[in-house]
């Protein structure tokens, strides 16, 4: 089934609320399916490793790398690392300064810097604005 391509608040919104079904990582891709032409379902199981930090919470940010996997799939040849580079100092800068989801959710500090859903509202926003600029 082929979705109406979103708007980036629309965007927003559908990767938030889906949050609540699946991990960081998932929600994003998901959110992202409209542009990566690809099942639901083959979405899942590609970001089912990534949730808590990739796995462990002492990682990269689940959300993190789902948007960093969407930019290597929908890049031209050669843009992924540019757009990436772009993607992950957006993210930091609207997630209190972190990427590590330990430190995301102040596992040693006690003060969250980033709750999971709005570290996936917040890389949603990076990508989607990256990858708009790119197109």
């Amino acid at each position: 089934m082929v979705m109406k391509e979103m708007t980036l608040e629309e965007r927003l919104d559908y990767a938030a609320r889906r949050k609540s079904e699946m991990n960081c990582c998932q929600a994003v891709l998901v959110a992202f399916a409209d542009r990566l032409g690809k099942d639901e379902t083959e979405l899942l199981r590609l970001g089912s490793g990534f949730g808590a930090g990739m796995g462990t919470m002492e990682e990269t940010c689940g959300a993190l790398v789902g948007a960093i996997m969407v930019s290597s799939l929908v890049s031209p040849d050669g843009a992924a690392m540019k757009n990436s580079r772009a993607i992950m100092p957006r993210f930091k800068e609207l997630c209190g300064g972190a990427t590590i989801c330990r430190e995301l959710k102040g596992i040693d500090t006690g003060k969250v810097l980033c709750s999971c859903e709005n570290c996936v509202r917040n890389v949603v926003r990076a990508a989607g604005e990256t990858l708009d600029r790119a197109v």
